[in-house]
């Protein structure tokens, strides 16, 4: 795990002499545990774990003027020199507009900037701290600061209403530390914060201009090459040597088994079209993307596929993988995996720094990369950034061109087979267009008040759910009647206090579900991490989240327009050789293996819940809840995205409470996140209300 930290006081005399750090009450200078200090005070900075040599650059135009950027960016040192100097103005934008996925902070005098991306996959976080304001890219290190108690509030709106931005509002697990939202920069003037924003959204009261199809795939295009590029022309970095021989082994078994990546450059390759532009834009750019430190020729990109002998469906996806990995550039690794690689067959696993429901497929994934290379491209974000949300129909009626919702309703027509299909998705759309937010939101707490949780059935059952500014979570149906009231208590504050102003229902929705997944994408390269290995999603890069976002709403919403995207975007880099069937959708869903996995570790999740944490934190009843657990075990229709809700976060709190140490030195044995454990209460949500 990597992330930086630092502080902003009210004072610059906060320091001992000669220390670069602030001093807590009992006089101690705080540092934290394995960092490296970027500049010292008044405002420090460190970057903390295993950073990169070129992950971490920092330019100085002065001592009182200098930028740091940690991640992959694809500027130039000059150019990093004119960005700090144009944000001295106040200007925040260009700071995001590089390619790659990054961190910039930015210091002018006392005033520090730290830019979140659009996604949130590089989040950052904030909590007051000794008369000024902490930051940092994670929240764990800040609950460590101020010895913060778990946020019950934050917990149960993370079960009831986990797609709602007025539910989770800038809260996270943990009491007193809060995110900065997607698009948003942390602005510090001597302690005091502020929240800004950089990035346009759509408008309620001026429709946009209508954008070219063509100019705007062609953005997207230049877009992801360039994210690719960047990656490429970045350091190769070998992985620790390999200790030795072991009898039976060769060596890339000798790697998997040790934990450690290919050397080089790879990328999944799952027969989908996301994984596979990629791995095709990285394997036909020039500069041999898998030699290494510019040594060699010839060496070709990993590509790695995953087979799943316990669950079927997916052959006529690994035949399309087999086929791309034909290519002579691309060097094919399959990895096979039975029942013990199945979703929730591995329950062990290293403490994330939020919780998320892919802690429950970590090993899964895991196991996959271990296969991987140093470096590793992923797809993960395509379907958010290129796909339409249904609510995005509403959008279309709003602007007036109905005619771009007969291709959407006609493909749900005929895959319900009902002539009432149309009738009911147009309603339901024009129902969402004429309701304002605060309805919206108003209408999710009566829900949750009074525990109105249907189950859609199909592809228009989950489309029509979808028509709405706010729906409830999958594991709400099982939560307790207080749990459920404080959250309904909590919206009903939110949406009189707040709103989305002038946003659109289906770009507010599409918003908040990428933002949910790019969390989630978070917490699971900390929970499938191998050492050496960088995870890259190119996907999700500020750039490629821009010009997907530029994209015609009329081409998002038609059936099959990621992969139709995808293919135009591998056309215009020269690659036209497709197999037969490409970017067809699965018919099998990851719900069987989710299905197969509950089955197999019945008992373990049923010891899980013997006495669970989230009962004493009065969010759940443990016998609802075993329940629930052998009825989807028993092929009973459960909502299993709600049961992965509830283990994954169970999984977190004990692993959080198992933990011991903290992320400062210098601090007593006490000065650690949730400090006193979860005492069994009731009445415990209201201290994060």
């Amino acid at each position: 795990m990597r992330w930086l930290v630092g502080w902003s006081s009210t004072a610059a005399g906060t320091a001992a002499p000669g220390s670069a750090g602030a001093l807590d009450l009992d006089g101690e200078t705080l540092h934290p545990v394995g960092s490296q200090l970027l500049w010292g005070d008044p405002d420090p900075l460190w970057a903390v774990g295993d950073w990169r040599p070129d992950e971490v650059r920092v330019i100085k135009a002065d001592e009182q003027n200098r930028i740091a950027v940690l991640g992959i960016c694809g500027a130039s040192d000059e150019e990093l020199r004119r960005g700090l100097f144009t944000a001295r103005g106040g200007a925040l934008r260009h700071l995001t507009a590089w390619p790659g996925s990054y961190t910039a902070v930015v210091q002018v005098g006392r005033r520090v900037t730290v830019c979140g991306d659009l996604a949130g996959a590089r989040p950052v976080f904030h909590t007051p701290w000794a008369g000024g304001t902490a930051y940092a890219t994670a929240a764990l290190p800040l609950a460590d600061l101020v010895e913060a108690n778990l946020d019950f509030g934050h917990l149960a709106a993370l079960l009831a209403a986990p797609d709602v931005p007025a539910a989770l509002r800038d809260t996270t697990p943990y009491e007193g530390v809060r995110r900065v939202p997607p698009g948003h920069a942390l602005v510090l003037r001597a302690g005091a914060r502020e929240i800004a924003g950089y990035d346009p959204v759509s408008s309620l009261a001026v429709s946009a201009p209508p954008a070219d199809p063509d100019h705007a795939v062609d953005a997207v295009r230049d877009a992801l090459v360039e994210a690719v590029r960047t990656r490429l022309s970045a350091p190769r970095h070998v992985p620790d040597l390999d200790p030795g021989p072991v009898p039976g082994m060769g060596p890339a078994e000798r790697r998997a088994r040790r934990g450690m990546p290919v050397p080089g450059i790879g990328a999944d390759l799952s027969g989908g079209p996301a994984s596979a532009t990629l791995a095709l834009l990285a394997a036909g750019l020039p500069g041999r993307p898998g030699t290494l430190l510019g040594h060699g020729a010839g060496e070709r990109l990993l590509a790695v596929t995953f087979n799943d002998l316990a669950v079927g469906g997916r052959e006529a996806e690994l035949q399309r993988a087999g086929a791309l990995a034909e290519n002579p550039r691309l060097h094919h690794v399959v990895v096979t995996g039975g029942e013990e690689l199945l979703p929730y067959a591995d329950l062990d696993g290293p403490l994330t720094d939020e919780p998320g429901p892919s802690l429950v497929t970590a090993a899964r994934h895991r196991a996959r990369l271990a296969a991987g290379s140093a470096d590793h491209f992923t797809g993960h974000g395509a379907r958010q950034v290129l796909d339409a949300h249904p609510a995005r129909l509403a959008d279309l009626l709003m602007d007036r061109r109905r005619r771009h919702l007969v291709r959407p309703v006609a493909a749900l027509a005929r895959a319900d087979g009902s002539v009432l299909v149309p009738a009911r998705v147009y309603g339901a759309a024009r129902r969402l267009a004429r309701t304002p937010y605060r309805a919206g939101v108003e209408a999710l707490a009566e829900r949750l008040m009074r525990r109105r949780f249907e189950e859609p059935k199909g592809a228009v059952g989950a489309s029509l759910a979808a028509l709405t500014w706010a729906p409830p979570g999958a594991a709400a149906r099982w939560l307790t009647g207080e749990a459920l009231a404080e959250v309904s208590v909590l919206l009903g504050v939110e949406a009189d206090r707040t709103g989305t102003g002038v946003q659109r229902p289906g770009d507010h929705r599409a918003r908040a579900a990428l933002a949910r997944y790019a969390a989630d994408l978070r917490v699971l390269e900390q929970a499938a991490e191998i050492r050496s290995q960088r995870l890259h999603a190119p996907f999700l890069d500020n750039q490629v989240v821009r010009a997907c976002r530029a994209l015609p709403e009329a081409l998002r919403v038609r059936p099959g327009a990621r992969a139709a995207i995808l293919r135009t975007v591998l056309s215009g880099a020269g690659v036209t050789d497709l197999p037969p069937g490409w970017g067809v959708p699965s018919h099998a869903s990851s719900a069987a293996a989710a299905r197969a996995g509950l089955r197999v570790s019945a008992d373990a999740l049923q010891d899980l819940f013997s006495r669970p944490l989230l009962a004493d934190a009065g969010l759940v009843e443990a016998r609802v809840i075993r329940k629930a657990l052998r009825a989807a075990a028993g092929g009973s229709a459960v909502p299993l995205d709600g049961l992965a809700d509830l283990v994954s976060l169970e999984l977190w709190l004990h692993r959080l409470l198992a933990r011991r140490g903290t992320c400062w030195t210098g601090t007593p044995a006490r000065s650690r996140a949730v400090p006193a454990g979860i005492t069994p209460r009731r009445g415990a949500l209201a201290s994060g209300a």
